[in-house]
């Protein structure tokens, strides 16, 4: 395709499986956000009746998107080490390379342009390991005090593990304090990197957020 006289080259950089878990994970991260800040402070109140239950409602759909998260973040574990297209795991040797990051940073300043081997730059790919430890953590801490509430069923088959990591984290009361600190590590994740992917869009008319809808992103074509 050529745009204002420049010819761009198509090329597909996610499959759909990776799509699909990305916009899950979003959507997960949201509303676990929103239900979680709820849980801690139920700003809502219901009506007297008891048929209402709001915070119920609440803390089930937190746990299904709680479930949700945990579900994608081992899927997306699994795809990066496994999956057949490995444009994800070649950006590693960017993140190994000081040249790349020299590139890159320069790059955020409008000097030069993007040149890596794989889909991310070494600090995008630095920071979405980071998340993805985060998300990780986040559903560790998740599990933890899911078993302290529910006793039965999976929650009494975590509990033996559950309660062992809940007295190497100083208690239930500290795992409920990192599980809020690593939430707001996603919230300013979350503000940072719609940010950056409009703005890359908008400073290198590629990486931007059409791809991780369409699974294409188009590069100058090189004469």
């Amino acid at each position: 395709m050529s745009k204002a006289g420049v010819s761009y080259e198509q090329v597909k950089i996610f499959g759909a499986a990776v799509r699909i878990f990305h916009w899950l994970r979003a959507l997960s991260i949201v509303a676990l956000v929103a239900t979680g800040f709820y849980i801690a402070w139920p700003f809502v109140v219901g009506s007297a009746s008891t048929d209402v239950l709001v915070q119920g409602w609440i803390r089930f759909s937190h746990l299904i998107f709680g479930f949700i998260l945990c579900a994608v973040t081992l899927a997306r574990a699994y795809l990066y080490f496994f999956s057949k297209n490995d444009i994800e795991r070649r950006s590693l040797q960017d993140v190994l390379n000081y040249r790349s990051w020299i590139i890159q940073i320069k790059s955020y300043f409008w000097m030069g342009h993007l040149d890596h081997k794989g889909v991310y730059g070494p600090l995008q790919y630095m920071t979405y390991l980071m998340i993805s430890v985060m998300a990780f953590l986040i559903c560790i801490s998740g599990l933890i005090l899911y078993a302290n509430i529910y006793h039965e069923g999976l929650g009494g088959a975590l509990w033996g593990v559950a309660s062992w990591c809940t007295e190497l984290l100083g208690g239930l009361a500290q795992v409920r304090i990192w599980h809020h600190y690593i939430t707001w590590v996603f919230i300013i994740f979350l503000v940072i990197h719609v940010y950056m992917a409009v703005w890359m869009g908008i400073r290198f008319k590629h990486n931007s957020v059409d791809s991780i809808v369409s699974g294409y992103d188009y590069h100058p074509e090189k004469h």
